[in-house]
């Protein structure tokens, strides 16, 4: 890590120390970016990332898409090119150094605009890629970070700078070792681009039977084409992909209202309560009741 690097990062958390004064994910004014902070390692949890940046300013975290497992901490930014399902857990953090993260959203069109303004050259269609990577940080790209966090301070600013510096970040991003990868969200007719399209279909309709055959069609792509293609974007089948779509919103209904797990089950597209059961207990390590006790002990 160099001194310039390091010094960033000083002053990186600063700034969220500041704004995350309490442990929890915290929104700020500027548009798309949100804080982490946890004064303990924890249990592992389960969300889906949107395409984002997230780097750590301090501790460590570990993210699992499937069954791969993605490491890092303030050396490394992770980013996500598209909506995915993931588990994660703080692996470093205490009350005295506790983990202090950020996430930067961006959408496609983001990246189609900093392709065109910059006039980015050499684009061409290339085979889908996986859609969340671990990439080393460099001076270029956290300078633009810090100077985008320090907006916060001269919230005035925010309009007409924060636009400027996303840009600039994302031109770091696309000129990194995986900007290829990243640019293929933004090509229109890429396999990226169509598997983008496809994830969007069944997070749309994640409780709805599917049939690979028309997610197929909707690609324009054979059945078999498109499973490699999506397995390799997203490191599931779709099949798998709504499975944990429907698993998670079924947690969150169990956690938030006064629902039988019977009922969440066909609310989130089961046919078979008992299915659901077997398969939240493999998810979560617990069936859904005392998933969810367990849950809710940890809030008390």
């Amino acid at each position: 890590m160099t001194d310039t690097i390091y010094k960033n990062q000083v002053e990186l958390a600063k700034i969220l120390e500041k704004y995350s004064e309490h442990d929890g994910a915290h929104v700020t004014t500027i548009p798309s970016l949100f804080f982490l902070r946890r004064s303990n390692v924890t249990d592992l949890s389960h969300s889906v990332y949107n395409p984002c940046i997230c780097i750590i300013v301090q501790g460590a975290k570990e993210l699992f898409l499937a069954q791969e497992c993605f490491r890092y901490g303030p050396s490394d930014y992770l980013l996500a090119s598209v909506n995915l399902p993931v588990s994660g857990q703080v692996t470093e953090a205490s009350p005295d150094v506790p983990y202090l993260a950020l996430k930067l959203e961006f959408t496609p069109s983001q990246i189609l605009e900093v392709i065109r303004e910059f006039k980015i050259q050499g684009i061409k269609k290339e085979n889908a890629k996986r859609g969340m990577y671990v990439s080393p940080i460099d001076s270029s790209m956290l300078d633009a970070v810090l100077r985008l966090t320090s907006l916060l301070e001269n919230p005035d600013d925010i309009p007409i700078l924060a636009p400027l510096y996303m840009k600039e970040i994302l031109y770091r991003v696309l000129q990194g070792p995986h900007g290829r990868s990243v640019e293929q969200i933004a090509i229109e007719g890429s396999s990226t681009y169509l598997i983008r399209d496809v994830i969007e279909q069944i997070i749309n309709n994640y409780d709805r039977s599917i049939r690979i055959e028309d997610l197929a069609q909707k690609a324009n792509m054979s059945v078999s084409t498109l499973h490699r293609h999506f397995k390799v974007v997203t490191a599931m089948s779709p099949i798998q992909f709504q499975k944990q779509l429907r698993l998670q919103k079924a947690r969150q209904l169990l956690f938030t209202e006064s629902k039988d797990a019977a009922d969440v089950a066909f609310t989130v597209g089961y046919e078979s309560p008992s299915q659901f059961s077997r398969e939240y207990s493999r998810m979560f390590g617990l069936p859904p009741i005392e998933d969810i006790n367990r849950l809710k002990a940890t809030y008390i």
